[in-house]
């Protein structure tokens, strides 16, 4: 849903520890006066049991964090994500750490397709990291 007031989209992925990214992001919302959004795509799965409860224990952090929680079923989480922002008036991105600067990792795929926004990392000792990469 489209709000006229900028938000901080925090990234998340099923997995337990992504409730960092959350915290986060709802730090940086604040900061900002911007809105607090929580987006995980997941690949297109005939079965979504294994990773269920991660979902749920997700749902529940954005809750808590007043976020609202999208699911996004989509094959290319850098494609999904880059309209989402379009979409949505996101100001700023947090997202995990990414693998050290390989090419195809999700922070360096969304900064190629979401140039104009920036986004920010959170390492497992939930340190915010900015991530500096051109635009071009």
């Amino acid at each position: 849903m489209f709000s006229e007031k900028p938000s901080v989209l925090a990234c998340v992925s099923g997995q337990y520890d992504c409730d960092r990214i959350v915290e986060a992001a709802k730090k940086l919302a604040k900061e900002e006066d911007c809105e607090l959004r929580v987006l995980t795509v997941i690949r297109p799965e005939p079965d979504y049991t294994i990773i269920s409860d991660q979902i749920e224990y997700l749902n529940l952090v954005a809750r808590e964090a007043n976020a609202d929680m999208t699911f996004l079923f989509r094959v290319d989480a850098a494609d999904a994500t880059a309209e989402f922002v379009t979409e949505n008036n996101i100001h700023k991105i947090v997202t995990g750490l990414h693998d050290g600067g390989h090419s195809s990792s999700f922070p360096v795929e969304l900064n190629r397709k979401a140039p104009d926004v920036e986004i920010s990392m959170v390492d497992m000792d939930r340190t915010l990291c900015r991530m500096d990469v051109s635009s071009k």
